[in-house]
C-alpha cells in the first residue's frame, strides 16, 4: 500500500518521474517487485503440498492449478493495492481503499448479494466476482475465461494507476486531462463487457491428473461410432438463480465439447420453454418441468419457477433428466443415455438366490445405477434345473453373501457356466456379524474348492487396517461426540493396476475376510496398507475390546481380486469368463455407501469389466473426492505438521539473515581503486 503513497507522502515521486523512465515503466516495475513479494510468501506453502503428495494420492495437476489460481489472485491484488496507493499520500487510507474493493470483488460473488438482485443482474454480477473464477481455477482447470478475468481487470487497474500517476503533469483545464479521464471511463466499461461475453469463449487445460473435466477415451469412442443423429434438448431459463450458473456453464461446456467428439452426429439444441409456449409445452410432454427457487424481493422471500432439464432423443426413444441437480456425473449419464438408446442387445445380469443369498433388492443404489444398461433377473440355484444358470440367458451371475454352504450341484452349475464364458462377481463373508452378540459366527460359503482351484482362498479370520480405517461413534461426552478409529472397518487401496479401480481413490468395508491369493494371474484390486492384518476367528467386535496394534505382525491383505483367464500364464488355462471375489457384503449397504460412493462406482465397473464393455468405465470412474491422507506412524504426522508450521519460517528466517549479512559484508568491505 504504500508503494505510491509513501514515494508522493516523503515527495520522491517527483524525484523519481524526473528519471530517464515513464510512469508505465515505474508502475511496471512496483507491480512486479510486489507480485514477487507475494509469490514468494505463497511458495511458502510448497513444502505442505509436497509432504500431502506424501502421505496421500492426492493429484499433482489440481495443486499445480491452484497455485496458478493463486498466483493469479495475486496479481489482482498487488494491481487493486497500487491503484488504491496511487489516489492518495496515506498508507492506511489506501489500505482502506484497496481492502474494500477487493472485499467488494468477493462479496458481488455471495448468495447473500446475489438474491436480492433480478436474476438477469445477478447472473452479469456473479462473473464480475472473483469467486467462481478462482473456484474454477482451483479444481484443476485453467479456463481462458477465467485467465482474461484476472489479466483484465489486473490490467484494468494497473491502468488506471498509471493515468493517476500521470494525471500529476495535466492540468484540469487541458484537453488531456479530459481525454484521459475519458479513456478511463471507456477502458473501465470494455473491461467489464468483455467479462460479460467472456463466457462465449472457449479454450481450456485440464491439469487433473485423470482429465476429470476432459472428455474421456470411453466418451469419445461411444459417439465416435454414431451412425445416426442423436438429439440433446438442453431447458434453460434465462432468470436461473445465481447459484445454478456455475452448474449451467458446466452443462455448456459439456455439450459443446460432446458435439465436437461426435463428428457432427449429435445435435444440441438450447431452447428457453419462457420465451415460447410451445417450447415448453413440448418440455413438458417430455417429462421436464418447472422447479421452483426462492428469490429475496424487497426483503421478503418470492418463489420462482424456471427450467434447467434436458432429454436426449434417438429416434423413437428418449432418456430425461427432469432437472439437472449436480454435474459431475453428468457426462456419464449422458453417454450412457446414448449408448442405451444406440444398442441393440443388453446384458443380463443374473442374482442368485437361495442358500441365504441377498437380492439386488436389497440394495436399490446399485439396482438403479444398473438398471439403465443391464436387464435384471434372479435365478435360483436351489433347483436342480441345469438350464437356468447357462450363458444364453444370462452373461453375468451375481452372489451376495450366502449364508449356507451351496450345495454341490449349485456350485457345478456355477463352474460350468464360468468354463462356458460366463462371468461372476462374488462377494462373500467368511464370517457373519450379529447385533445381538459381540462376537462373529464362521460362515462355511461351499465355494473353497471352487475358489481355492482359480487361484483364490478364502482366510476364516477377519480383515483389519490399524492405519487406513473409518471412525466409529462411541457416543456422547458432555456436548462432544466420542470417536474412535475402528480397524475391522478398513479403507481398502488400491492393489494392481486395473480398469475397475484405475481412477477411484479407495473403497470403505466393513467385517471384511481377507483373501489368499495362490496364483499368480489373479490381480488383487483392493488391499489394506502395510499396517494391515488378520484377526483370528472368533473376533470380537466391540471397539474397545479389540487387541492393541503389533507392529510385529503388520502385513498387507488383500480384500478383492480380479480373475482373467485371458491373462493366465498357461495357455490351456485361458479359457472361461472373468470373476471378481470381494471379501465383503456389507460395502454395498447403505450407511457404508453413504459415506463413500466409490464403493457403488467400483460395483458398476466390475459389473461393466466382466461385461467386457469398459467404454463407460473410464466415464464413470472419474473421482473428485479428496484421497484419504494415511500416516505410516505417527512420526511421520509430527514430522510432517511441525515440519510446516516451525521449519518454513525459520527457512525464511535463515535466508532472510543471510541476506542481512551479505548487504553488510559488503558495506563494510574497503574499496580500492584497480589500474585499467
Amino acid at each position: 500500500m504504500r508503494s505510491l503513497a509513501e514515494e508522493r507522502r516523503s515527495g520522491t515521486l517527483e524525484w523519481l518521474l524526473s528519471q530517464p523512465l515513464t510512469e508505465a515503466d515505474m508502475v511496471a516495475g512496483k507491480f512486479i517487485g510486489n507480485w514477487i513479494f507475494v509469490v514468494v510468501a505463497l511458495a511458502g506453502t510448497i513444502p505442505t503440498a509436497l509432504g500431502i503428495l506424501m502421505v496421500s494420492d492426492a493429484d499433482g495437476g489440481i495443486m499445480v492449478a491452484q497455485y496458478a489460481g493463486g498466483i493469479l489472485l495475486a496479481a489482482q491484488g498487488v494491481a487493486i493495492g497500487l491503484w488504491a496507493s496511487s489516489l492518495t499520500r496515506n498508507q492506511i487510507t489506501a489500505f482502506i481503499l484497496a481492502s474494500t474493493v477487493s472485499f467488494l470483488l468477493v462479496l458481488i460473488g455471495t448468495p447473500v448479494v446475489l438474491i436480492g438482485l433480478p436474476p438477469v443482474l445477478a447472473s452479469a454480477v456473479s462473473r464480475l466476482s472473483v469467486i467462481g473464477h478462482f473456484q474454477n481455477v482451483a479444481r484443476g482447470v485453467i479456463d481462458l475465461r477465467d485467465v482474461l478475468y484476472f489479466f483484465s481487470t489486473a490490467g484494468l487497474f494497473l491502468t488506471m494507476a498509471i493515468a493517476l500517476v500521470n494525471r500529476q503533469r495535466l492540468s484540469s483545464g487541458r484537453g488531456a486531462y479530459k481525454r484521459l479521464r475519458t479513456g478511463m471511463a471507456a477502458l473501465v466499461g470494455i473491461v467489464i463487457v468483455l467479462n460479460l461475453l467472456g463466457g462465449n469463449i472457449r479454450g481450456r487445460i485440464d491439469l487433473t491428473r485423470e482429465g476429470l473435466y476432459t472428455l474421456s477415451d470411453g466418451t469419445r469412442e461411444t459417439l465416435g461410432n454414431l451412425d445416426d443423429l442423436v438429439t440433446i434438448k438442453l431447458f434453460v431459463s434465462d432468470e436461473l438463480p445465481p447459484e445454478l450458473q456455475p452448474a449451467l456453464r458446466d452443462v455448456q461446456d459439456l455439450v459443446t465439447d460432446l458435439r465436437r467428439a461426435s463428428g457432427q452426429q449429435l445435435v444440441v439444441e438450447n431452447l428457453n420453454p419462457d420465451d415460447d409456449s410451445e417450447v415448453a409445452a413440448e418440455a413438458r410432454s417430455l417429462g421436464i418441468i418447472q422447479n421452483e427457487f426462492n428469490v429475496l424481493r424487497a426483503d421478503e422471500f418470492e418463489v420462482r419457477r424456471g427450467w434447467f432439464g434436458l432429454a436426449v432423443l434417438y429416434l423413437d426413444e428418449r432418456e430425461i433428466i427432469p432437472f439437472i441437480d449436480r454435474t459431475d456425473d453428468l457426462e456419464f449419464r449422458l453417454v450412457s443415455a446414448v449408448a442405451n438408446m444406440t444398442t441393440e442387445e443388453r446384458t443380463t445380469v443374473a442374482f442368485v438366490s437361495g442358500f441365504g443369498a441377498e437380492g439386488i433388492g436389497t440394495f436399490p443404489w446399485l439396482q438403479q445405477g444398473l438398471a439403465d444398461r443391464y436387464d435384471i433377473t434372479a435365478v435360483d440355484l436351489t433347483s436342480d434345473s441345469v438350464t437356468e444358470l447357462s450363458v444364453e440367458s444370462s452373461q453375468i451371475v451375481v452372489l451376495v453373501g450366502p449364508k449356507e454352504p451351496l450345495a454341490e450341484l449349485a456350485v457345478e452349475n456355477l463352474g460350468s457356466f464360468i468354463d462356458a464364458g460366463g462371468s461372476a462377481l462374488l462377494l462373500l463373508d467368511k464370517n457373519t456379524v450379529s447385533p445381538q452378540s459381540p462376537m462373529t459366527e464362521p460362515i462355511a460359503t461351499g465355494l473353497e474348492e471352487f475358489l481355492e482351484d482359480r487361484g483364490v482362498q478364502l482366510d476364516d479370520g477377519m480383515a483389519l487396517d490399524h492405519q487406513s480405517n473409518s471412525p466409529v461413534q462411541m457416543g456422547r461426552q458432555g456436548l462432544f461426540n466420542v470417536v474412535r478409529p475402528y480397524p475391522l472397518w478398513p479403507i481398502a487401496l488400491k492393489g494392481d493396476v486395473h480398469s475397475t479401480t484405475r481412477d477411484l481413490n479407495n473403497v470403505s468395508m466393513g467385517w471384511a475376510t481377507a483373501i489368499t491369493v495362490t496364483d499368480s494371474s489373479v490381480q488383487r484390486l483392493w488391499v489394506t496398507s502395510e499396517a494391515g492384518g488378520v484377526q483370528p476367528p472368533p473376533v470380537i467386535i466391540i471397539p474397545d475390546a479389540l487387541e492393541p496394534p503389533n507392529p510385529e505382525n503388520f502385513q498387507t491383505v488383500t480384500l478383492a481380486v480380479a480373475i482373467d483367464p485371458a491373462k493366465d500364464e498357461d495357455p490351456e488355462s485361458r479359457g472361461g469368463g472373468r470373476m471378481i471375489v470381494v471379501g465383503d457384503v456389507d460395502y454395498l449397504k447403505e450407511e457404508f455407501v453413504r459415506s463413500n460412493p466409490q464403493n457403488l462406482i467400483f460395483t458398476a465397473n466390475a459389473i461393466d469389466w466382466l461385461a467386457q464393455d469398459e467404454a463407460l468405465i473410464d466415464i464413470r470412474s472419474k473421482n473428485r473426492t479428496p484421497p484419504a491422507i494415511v500416516f505410516t506412524s505417527d512420526l511421520q504426522a509430527a514430522a510432517l505438521q511441525w515440519g510446516n508450521l516451525v521449519g518454513v519460517p525459520v527457512l525464511f528466517v535463515m535466508v532472510g539473515v543471510a541476506r542481512v549479512m551479505g548487504r553488510r559484508r559488503r558495506t563494510e568491505s574497503r574499496w580500492t581503486e584497480v589500474d585499467a
